[in-house]
């Protein structure tokens, strides 16, 4: 008797189990598995998004991302917000190491660096666009400052429309950086600091000997993930010029690709090429955390 009450029993906390998993699982195939899986057929044909004809073409979409220079210039946007992403990160270890001492407003300006990390993509968007247009904040200054000669159209040249758009992209993620930099940081043990005192080390040696390897691997998964973060980059672009001025990165060309040109076949092989790239990086990142534990 006792058996057959454990069995009915499992089996009711089975049926409770899986009635309860039923519809965030169903939600989950329906709008993240099944649309992936969806977009790897598509990226094969040459589907317009909304005719019933879907006509294979096999590798052509592929071929065609990775020699045609109109779909695989915009790589090279990509290098711009990958080298700011080096200065990003040297600032935010900078300011990090900085507060991680003593200092005077050291919570003030830890509400000052983070700040920018809370607010809204598109709001940083309209504020740089201000910031950046003919006679607003940026010009104003330098002609205060007697540096009125500087003055260029930020966001109308080609040649340095990137570095501006990817200068915004250093103020609104290095917050993010930074609070992660600090935290590694703090963790560190007084006592190594004293030591190092007692020692006669200065605040450049501790940096050297007991900061960076420290939070060695918190750094390298930081620059991975500016590989992919660089790559996917799109609502400071997108809100401040619309890819326009040579500034079109590769997610707004795979958008503009979709509706813009009705070539649906063609983005999802774009969105297909990005999504192997997240996941090789992911891949690494889980190697060298592997072999930091071995």
């Amino acid at each position: 008797m006792f058996k057959f009450s454990n069995l009915s029993y499992s089996k009711q906390r089975l049926a409770i189990i899986v009635a309860f998993s039923f519809i965030p699982l169903a939600l989950l195939v329906t709008f993240a598995y099944l649309p992936v899986i969806n977009m790897f057929k598509y990226s094969f044909s040459d589907w317009n998004g909304y005719s019933k004809r879907l006509e294979y073409v096999g590798f052509e979409n592929y071929i065609k991302i990775f020699t045609d220079p109109e779909y695989f210039s915009v790589f090279k946007v990509s290098l711009y917000y990958f080298v700011a992403t080096f200065v990003q990160m040297g600032l935010a270890l900078y300011f990090a190491t900085i507060l991680s001492f003593q200092t005077w407003f050291k919570n003030f300006f830890k509400g000052i660096l983070f700040f920018p990390s809370l607010m809204n993509g598109v709001a940083i968007g309209f504020i740089f666009l201000f910031f950046f247009k003919p006679d607003g904040t940026l010009d104003t200054l330098l002609q205060a400052v007697g540096l009125g000669s500087y003055v260029k159209l930020w966001l109308g040249n080609p040649e340095i429309i990137n570095i501006s758009l990817a200068g915004t992209s250093i103020w609104r993620y290095m917050g993010f950086n930074f609070i992660v930099f600090l935290g590694a940081i703090s963790s560190i043990s007084s006592d190594l600091y004293e030591a190092a005192d007692i020692d006669g080390a200065n605040r450049w040696h501790q940096f050297r000997s007991i900061i960076l390897p420290t939070i060695k691997r918190i750094l390298q998964l930081n620059l991975i993930l500016a590989i992919s973060g660089a790559i996917s980059a799109f609502d400071i672009p997108y809100i401040m010029t619309g890819g326009s001025n040579g500034s079109k990165t590769f997610v707004i060309q795979t958008i503009d690709v979709a509706f813009k040109y009705s070539k649906v076949g063609l983005a999802s092989a774009m969105a297909v090429v990005l999504l192997l790239i997240v996941i090789a990086v992911t891949l690494l990142q889980r190697l060298l955390i592997r072999g930091e534990e071995d």
